[in-house]
C-alpha cells in the first residue's frame, strides 16, 4: 500500500481534481468536493465555493472576517446603531444548498432590535452597511458568527457560513429607547420637539405591528404613545395644538386595533376621544360607526356613520358599511315582526280557549 504522501497519489489526485472541474458546468464537482479533505484540495491548489466566493466580496470588517457582496442596492440612509430591523434571511453551511436557518417564508417577520435579538456579530455589522431595499449575501468567519464550537447538530466547529440578508424596513429606535429610561419627570422637562418624536416612533412601530396582523402588539405600542402625550403638561397654546395633532391618529389608530381584537366598547371610547379633538373627523366617526354597529347598537351607529358619509360622500368604506347597516337594521326588523306576530298568534289562540 503505497503512502499517502508519495508523488503518485497526488498525480493521480490532480488528475480527479481536473475531472472535477471539467463537471463544474453541471453543478457536480461542489457536490462531489465536499467530500474531499480540505487540506489536500488546498495542496493541489482547488479552491472551496466560499473560497472563490471571496474574491469578489468586499471586506466590511477589517480583518476579512465579514465579507459582503450587494446583489441589490437599497435606498436612503444606512440602517443605524440600535435601530430595529425588518429583515428576510438564510443561512447556509458550505456545499449545502438548503438554509439551515431561514425566516423568507414569514410574510411578516418580526422586528429585531440591534444589540439583543440580532445575536451573531458578524450579522449586525452587516446590517450596520446596508440600506432600506437592499439584498446583500455575507460570508462570516466563526468568530463572527457559531465560533469555535459551532452550533451542534446543525453547525459544525469553527464553521464559516454564508447569510443571504434582505432589509424591507427599519426604524431608529436609538431616541426612543434613551427617552423611556428617563423618569416621568425628566420625560416632562424635555423639549417638546423629541417627545413628539419619539411618540411618532411608537406609532409607527405600532404601524408595523397593525400591518402585519399583531393588533396586540399594535395596541401596546399606541398606548405607550399614548401615555407620552397624555403625560405631557403644555406650556402654551402652540404646544396644545401640536400635542392634540399626534393624539388624533393615535386615538383613531388605537380605536381601530380594539376593533381588530373584537373590544367595540374600548374602540368606541378612543374614537369618541378621536372626536373630541376633531368632532368632524371622518375617520373619527367611521370608528365609532364601527364599534356601535359591532354592539348591534344599530341607531346610533347610523348616526354616525351619517355624519361621517356628510365629510365624505363618495368614500368607499363609508358606503359599504351603510349597505350593512341597513342590512342589518332590515334583518333586525323582520326578526321584531316575526316576534310579534308569533306573539298575537298565542294570545289569539289563548283568547279563543
Amino acid at each position: 500500500m503505497k503512502d499517502r504522501s508519495s508523488p503518485d497519489v497526488y498525480v493521480h489526485f490532480g488528475r480527479a481534481i481536473i475531472a472535477l472541474n471539467r463537471m463544474s458546468a453541471n453543478g457536480l464537482s461542489s457536490r462531489i468536493q465536499q467530500f474531499l479533505n480540505p487540506v489536500e484540495l488546498q495542496r493541489v491548489g482547488v479552491q472551496s465555493p466560499f473560497q472563490r466566493l471571496a474574491l469578489q466580496m468586499q471586506d466590511v470588517s477589517g480583518d476579512r472576517g465579514v465579507l459582503k457582496e450587494v446583489i441589490q442596492n437599497g435606498e436612503g440612509q444606512l440602517i443605524p446603531m440600535d435601530a430595529s430591523v425588518l429583515i428576510h434571511f438564510s443561512g447556509y453551511l458550505e456545499y449545502s444548498d438548503r438554509p439551515f436557518e431561514s425566516n423568507n417564508r414569514s410574510k411578516h417577520p418580526p422586528m429585531m432590535k440591534l444589540g439583543r435579538d440580532v445575536t451573531l456579530p458578524g450579522l449586525e455589522l452587516g446590517l450596520l452597511t446596508m440600506k432600506k431595499g437592499e439584498f446583500s449575501r455575507f460570508l462570516f468567519l466563526a468568530k463572527y458568527a457559531y465560533g469555535e464550537m459551532g452550533c451542534p447538530p446543525l453547525i459544525p466547529p469553527s464553521a464559516t457560513v454564508l447569510y443571504e440578508v434582505q432589509v424591507l424596513d427599519f426604524l431608529d429606535s436609538a431616541e426612543a429607547d434613551e427617552f423611556f429610561a428617563l423618569t416621568p419627570e425628566q420625560q416632562n422637562t424635555a423639549a417638546l420637539s423629541t417627545m413628539l418624536k419619539v411618540a411618532n416612533t411608537e406609532l409607527g412601530f405600532g404601524n408595523r405591528c397593525f400591518n402585519q396582523k399583531r393588533y396586540g402588539d399594535a395596541k401596546e405600542r399606541y398606548k405607550k404613545a399614548l401615555t407620552l402625550l397624555l403625560n405631557r403638561k403644555a406650556a402654551d397654546q402652540g404646544e396644545r395644538n401640536s400635542i392634540a395633532a399626534m393624539k388624533l391618529p393615535t386615538f383613531l389608530n388605537l380605536s381601530l386595533a380594539l376593533l381588530r381584537l373584537e373590544r367595540p366598547v374600548k374602540a368606541l371610547r378612543y374614537g369618541q376621544k378621536a372626536l373630541d379633538v376633531e368632532p368632524h373627523n371622518a375617520k373619527g366617526l367611521f370608528r365609532c360607526g364601527q364599534a356601535c354597529l359591532e354592539m348591534r347598537d344599530y341607531e346610533k351607529a347610523q348616526d354616525f356613520l351619517l355624519m361621517a358619509q356628510a365629510q365624505k360622500p363618495f368614500n368607499n368604506d363609508i358606503n359599504n358599511l351603510l349597505k350593512k347597516l341597513a342590512a342589518c337594521l332590515k334583518d333586525s326588523a323582520d326578526k321584531e315582526k316575526e316576534m310579534c306576530t308569533r306573539m298575537f298568534a298565542n294570545f289569539n289562540a289563548i283568547s279563543k280557549k
